[in-house]
């Protein structure tokens, strides 16, 4: 039976189920659907959607924090000795355990398999459930982290070789700023290299010279700003004074709400829940979100809503964590009732941002 048959908008409430939403979540935090077992590697990134989707909407009460806190440090890889610290790997966090010990080609075990963006979502957490992040081995991940930044100012999210673009700076970025700590990058580089990738039309691709995107634009824009080389509401200062263009900018992003209320990751696109983050998220940090057509965005997300809880991607498709989370995100920006404000920036709760 097609997806689009079993959940219709038909069936989705006209108003934001906040209790329904926290039932998803707690399911998701219970057991996640067999759907997800080839994302078993990304299990910290499942996590992170969960636990501060449950805080968004203030229902944290819901997980045992003791024993996430336990469950995400052990995930943690360590150096045995000063040599190995310098080897040039890097001591962050591993997904999931399964990536904890992955075989080579020769079926020789490696014990690090650490990524960025999992140590992003690991920190994300930690900070999230009250862990003091001052306990966490943050020289290892601050020292080690500087091997993956390339001569551009890009950064690598694993030693071992991969992609580099915008998605693993912005990671980088918000792993200083949560550990309060900068040493972990050149901010002079990774500025430039953030410069570079900002596009004729205003918008920022994943590297330069790539077509502008709404999660590659969200990722320059939150990693200026956690720099500190955006201050807040830029929109109303001299543009002439930033780093970047900021009218192109503004003007790309607020194209991207189609005539749907929605949300479009590039140009002729359809609409898609998550960009009501991404792209909203750019123009929240910049001063411009009251500039959006926020009723039609509502209206937009709603039709995404199901009936089991969560959002999908698309109107009457199923819910996924991933468009669950954003949405919710979404959601706070337009200060719904029983939402919790969020830090744009680094994708948490206020609370949980500001470690209150």
């Amino acid at each position: 039976m097609d997806s689009k048959c079993r959940d219709s908008d038909s069936n989705s409430p006209a108003f934001f189920d906040r209790d329904l939403h926290v039932r998803f979540l707690e399911m998701m935090y219970d057991l996640v659907p067999s759907a997800y077992q080839s994302q078993d590697i990304n299990r910290l990134t499942l996590a992170y959607f969960v636990i501060s989707g449950l805080d968004m909407l203030g229902a944290l009460d819901r997980v045992d924090k003791d024993d996430v806190i336990s469950w995400v440090l052990s995930l943690q890889a360590h150096p045995k000795n000063e040599a190995e610290l310098n080897s040039g790997q890097f001591f962050g966090f591993h997904g999931s355990r399964s990536s904890q010990f992955q075989p080579d080609d020769n079926a020789v075990w490696i014990p690090n398999g650490s990524h960025l963006a999992s140590t992003y979502c690991a920190l994300a957490i930690l900070k999230t459930v009250g862990y003091d992040l001052t306990l966490v081995d943050s020289q290892s991940i601050l020292k080690s982290m500087k091997n993956l930044q390339q001569p551009d100012g890009s950064f690598m999210p694993i030693h071992t070789g991969a992609e580099k673009d915008l998605r693993f700076v912005f990671c980088a970025a918000a792993i200083c700023s949560m550990l309060e700590n900068w040493t972990g990058m050149d901010r002079e580089k990774t500025k430039n290299y953030i410069i570079n990738c900002q596009s004729h039309d205003g918008g920022f691709g994943l590297m330069p010279g790539s077509e502008s995107h709404g999660g590659a634009t969200y990722c320059a824009v939150a990693s200026l700003r956690l720099m500190g080389f955006l201050e807040d509401d830029v929109l109303y200062k001299r543009a002439a004074s930033c780093i970047i263009n900021i009218p192109l900018l503004l003007d790309w992003s607020l194209q991207r709400q189609a005539i749907d209320g929605g949300f479009q990751g590039r140009p002729n696109k359809p609409s898609d829940t998550c960009y009501a983050f991404w792209v909203g998220g750019v123009l929240r940090i910049l001063g411009g979100y009251k500039l959006i057509d926020e009723k039609a965005l509502h209206q937009f997300l709603l039709t995404c809503q199901s009936e089991y809880g969560g959002f999908s991607k698309f109107p009457g498709e199923l819910p996924d964590i991933y468009h669950s989370y954003y949405s919710f995100s979404a959601f706070s920006m337009l200060e719904e009732p029983g939402v919790s404000p969020i830090c744009v920036e680094l994708g948490l709760t206020d609370v949980a941002a500001s470690g209150l």
